[in-house]
């Protein structure tokens, strides 16, 4: 293998790659990269034996081949180049190194087999269908926040994706939650997808998923079958083994007859739970809502910090309330709300709050409350 390519592509496509791979590994083989030569093009995997992600990109046509490297150590080398270096990478004779060449710059790192490099073939993933790269920016953007981190519900560590119909009504719906807060978005149902699993998409994919399709305006190709799931798109595919495991019946938690509305200018209410909660204790972060006719009032106590309120002017016509939340919950609800209008349905001081975008009923969202 020898090849030369422009130091930017060479990083852009490492950063992708090179994230997937854990610093502290117990199979060396897995703390390296993948470089396959062929013709004017160079392929680059990184896996975890959960996640894999291969990128394609353009070389100056030079020797086919391939090696694996360590991922982080070729990273750093590359990044510390300067801008516009064209970097040289030359397996030797015997494949036991790899030479990194840029100006006067050399770099020599140990290779391990290639044939030690575990395959990253997804198998038959027989449900495909096409989803535009704003459209599954908005599905992660809206729910992602409220995927659970607690490991022994492993089952609420990732996003539900499923196909939902109720009579005429199809959507391709994403749903999260932790137990405190869940959020709902869907969309329009893309042709294909219509006889999808429910599927949990594992946290760590997601957040690599988002990273990869930043820049991405064209279509993303998805594939799944009940274990795996294949995202491909520009010059990238990644594909992720699902969570086995039975996402909760999410319909049970929504309610429906939560008859006291509240609408209230975002960014006003924002802000305020936002001034209000430094007050808060940092183990509750606890915020008391004091609805009466046409007023909120925003409170928070702490034996330590003191205490805080701020009065809100808001359209509200039903029965006096007072309930709690936590600050953190709310002010990330609230910046997934795109429109300029909030809409609170609540029910009593106890039972789920639900939270809509005026502007948008795509997306909604559910908030346990705390007592303060």
């Amino acid at each position: 293998m020898k090849l030369t390519i422009e130091r930017t592509a060479l990083l852009h496509s490492l950063g992708h790659v090179q994230s997937v791979v854990e610093r502290r590994n117990t199979i060396p083989i897995l703390s390296n990269v993948l470089l396959e030569a062929k013709g004017d093009r160079l392929g680059l995997t990184a896996t975890d034996m959960e996640l894999a992600i291969v990128e394609q990109v353009a070389v100056d046509a030079g020797q086919a081949g391939a090696a694996t490297v360590p991922a982080h150590t070729l990273y750093d080398i590359v990044r510390k180049l300067p801008d516009g270096a064209q970097v040289q990478l030359e397996l030797s004779g015997d494949g036991q190194q790899t030479t990194i060449k840029a100006g006067r710059s050399r770099f020599q790192l140990a290779t391990l087999p290639k044939e030690d490099f575990p395959a990253t073939g997804s198998g038959d993933l027989p449900h495909q269908f096409p989803i535009s790269a704003t459209d599954l920016k908005g599905l992660i953007d809206r729910t992602k926040f409220a995927i659970s981190t607690e490991e022994t519900r492993y089952y609420l560590n990732g996003i539900y994706l499923h196909a939902f119909a109720s009579g005429k009504q199809k959507a391709l719906r994403a749903v999260a939650t932790d137990g405190h807060r869940l959020a709902r978005v869907e969309m329009p149902l893309p042709e294909g997808a219509e006889n999808i699993p429910g599927v949990i998409i594992p946290r760590k994919a997601v957040n690599e998923l988002r990273k990869l399709i930043e820049d991405t305006t064209g279509s993303v190709a998805v594939s799944l079958s009940d274990s795996r799931i294949r995202f491909a798109f520009d010059d990238v595919v990644l594909t992720s083994k699902l969570i086995d495991g039975s996402f909760p019946d999410y319909h049970r938690v929504i309610p429906t007859n939560n008859d006291k509305m509240l609408e209230v200018d975002r960014k006003t209410f924002r802000d305020a739970v936002d001034r209000v909660s430094t007050i808060s204790s940092e183990k509750s972060r606890a915020v008391k809502l004091s609805l009466k006719s046409g007023l909120l009032t925003l409170s928070a106590t702490s034996a330590e910090q003191g205490s805080a309120t701020e009065e809100l002017e808001v359209k509200y016509d039903g029965a006096a309330i007072d309930i709690g939340f936590n600050s953190r919950y709310l002010l990330d609800i609230a910046d997934e709300i795109e429109g300029e209008g909030m809409q609170i349905l609540l029910a009593d001081s106890v039972a789920p709050t639900l939270m809509r975008d005026m502007a948008d009923a795509q997306a909604l969202y559910v908030l346990m409350p705390m007592r303060v």
